[in-house]
Order: structure tokens, then sequence, then C-alpha cells
């Protein structure tokens, strides 16, 4: 029974530029780009909005050559320090950005007040339409983030008790604003993931490795194909080679384990 304190979801969305197909004036940048505004620095801003001074150099960058001219206006002062302000160019952009974005919040609010439950499909729209070139794609919450000092640990459960270990940069970390109880998706390419069984797995340094039922084995000239059922009813694919495939004596209905490196984990926000 759902709690009376319990809030209704709330529809929401952000708006971003693209130029062909790289899209960089994302809410995030736009967001850089005010409180560089209202700051009067990079390093303030990017304390104000919680990324790093290296992080807001790095989007600042790929702003100024997205857009063809200089959005932000550098000058030195020492160690981290002198000011920054935005160009004309800029504060036009960033006006004409937060207009769309009002008039963007005020629609998916009548949409949001019009169905109730569209905030549910929605998400489920967005994730369905989603175009990469990985083949699996996994939905979870973010339970641990470890950081390092290069890389960050992303541990995100998919279910079942089942956890899927992502080694990801502390910037894209940053970039994308993970945070623990947070809905993500979790890309592998079919060709990062090797299928093992009882007696090979445990030879192996993959730090992921995940238990299922094999559903499927499409053989090749040179490549098989095995689709593995998880426990939760997710599906992975894995390409291996068809020698493995006849060494392992994979077949349809034998249990298997889908392993993969942490590095081979890509992680998309929703």
């Amino acid at each position: 029974m759902s709690s009376s304190n319990t809030p209704n979801p709330e529809l929401t969305g952000s708006l971003s530029l693209r130029t062909g197909d790289h899209t960089w004036g994302s809410a995030r940048r736009m967001a850089l780009l005010a409180a560089i505004a209202e700051q009067g620095s990079i390093s303030a801003a990017a304390r104000h909005i919680g990324i790093s001074y290296k992080a807001a150099w790095d989007a600042i960058d790929i702003m100024n050559n997205m857009a063809g001219e200089p959005l932000v206006l550098r000058s030195t002062g020492g160690h981290r320090g002198g000011g920054a302000t935005l160009t004309p160019k800029a504060v036009e952009l960033l006006e004409l950005y937060q207009t769309y974005d009002r008039l963007h919040q005020r629609f998916m609010s009548r949409i949001g007040r019009l169905m109730p439950s569209v905030a549910t499909q929605m998400e489920l729209l967005q994730t369905m339409i989603m175009q990469t070139s990985a083949r699996n794609q996994l939905p979870g919450i973010v339970t641990t983030i470890k950081t390092g000092a290069v890389n960050d640990e992303i541990h995100v459960d998919i279910g079942q008790g089942q956890i899927v270990v992502a080694s990801i940069t502390r910037e894209s970390t940053e970039n994308l604003g993970l945070r623990e109880g947070q809905k993500v998706l979790a890309f592998l390419k079919a060709s990062s993931i090797m299928i093992g069984t009882g007696d090979t797995r445990n030879s192996l340094s993959a730090r992921n490795q995940l238990p299922g039922t094999i559903t499927d084995v499409i053989t090749g000239a040179v490549n098989a194909e095995v689709r593995l059922e998880l426990p939760q009813g997710l599906t992975v694919t894995a390409s291996i080679t068809l020698d493995s495939t006849q060494r392992l004596h994979l077949e349809a209905g034998q249990s298997a384990y889908a392993l993969f490196k942490a590095s081979s984990v890509m992680i998309a926000t929703l």
C-alpha cells in the first residue's frame, strides 16, 4: 500500500545544443556558463556547480571549439587565479537556452498533470530509443561509488543481488553527475563478454562474473553468438570464437557465466 506522504512523480527533462552529431551545450555546461557569469571565475563556477576545475576547463574548451568562436574569455592571475567572462555570443546563447528551457519545463509539467503515469512511461521510452553501438544494455541503480586518483569504481545493482562493476574516469563520474541511488544503464559490447562454465571461470581475472542460463547459440563461419539469460530476466549476448563454443560444448539450457572486465563497462544516465 502506498503512503499518503509519498510525493507524486514529476516529469522533467533537459535541453541540449548540438552541432552535427556532437552535443556540446548540455544542461550542465549551460549551468557552468551561468555560474561563470555570476562568479566571475572558472574555479569559483566549478565549485558552485560541483565539478572539478579540470572538468570545467575541458567543458569550456569543448564549447569554444564547437561554437566556432570563444564563449569564455580567461585572464591569468596566478595558480587557478584570474577571472573569466562570457563573450556577447555566450550571453546570447545562454539567454536563449534559459528561455527555451523554461518553456520546455512548463511543457513537461503540463504533460505530467495530464498523464499521471507518464513519468514511468517516458523513462521506458527513453531507454528504448537510446542509440548506441553496444549490444548489451543493463538497467540498474548505483549502489556504491569508490573514488580513485584517476578512475572511479561504480557498482550498479541490476537486480536479484547481481552487481555490475564499471571502471570509469573520475571526470566521467563528475560529468555524468553520478550519485548513489541513481538509475543508470550499463553498456557492454558483445565482443567484450567472455563465456565461462564452472570449470573455466575461476581461471579468469574478469571482475564481473554474472551467472545465467544459455538460451541460444548461433554459430557462424568464424564466430558464434551466445545469449545468456540472467536470473532477473535480463539477457546478455556474447560474441566469441567458434572454437571456444565447441571447446566448451556450449548449448541451450546450459548454466554459464558472462565474464567481462570493469573497464569494458560504459555508464549512461537517464
